[in-house]
């Protein structure tokens, strides 16, 4: 498939494991995915606005966002990405090792379109992150402007 085809996400992740753990596990997979990677809010904003360095960044399809990160956390991300006209309709999906039930409720009141508890188990990450992956190609459809993106 060309990179044409390919699903469009942002990570937004402090944890070079983490993130490494995810690329390896979108490279490993079936889903075609054109991967950016950030280390926190602060940044993912500048990627989004296509400021500095990010001047040519292409619009994510999908986000995967970890809460707890520097200078901006995820909950801070949330929260400023959803009052943005420009940026409210781009799915998030939380992607954390909190369990803590307020993180999850308040995800989901700022409108998070999911909320995933990172595995311990490397495999089960790696399969759960392949799932996201799937999901967001095969089963999900996203607006129109987020595709035009894609083609």
């Amino acid at each position: 498939m060309s990179d044409a085809k390919k699903l469009i996400v942002l990570l937004i992740e402090d944890e070079p494991a983490d993130a490494h753990l995810v690329r390896l596990a979108f490279a490993e997979g079936q889903v075609p995915v054109d991967l950016h990677h950030v280390s926190d809010g602060v940044e993912a904003f500048a990627f989004l606005r296509r400021e500095g360095a990010y001047a040519n960044a292409p619009t994510p399809e999908l986000i995967l966002l970890d809460l707890n990160m520097p200078r901006m956390d995820g909950r801070q991300f949330l929260k400023k990405i959803k009052v943005d006209d420009a940026l409210l309709g781009l799915p998030v999906v939380v992607l954390t090792t909190s369990d803590a039930e307020r993180d999850l409720l308040d995800s989901y009141q700022n409108f998070a379109a999911g909320f995933i508890v990172k595995p311990l188990d490397v495999d089960v990450f790696i399969k759960l992150v392949r799932g996201i992956g799937d999901y967001w190609v095969d089963i999900v459809r996203l607006p129109a402007r987020l595709q035009e993106a894609r083609s």
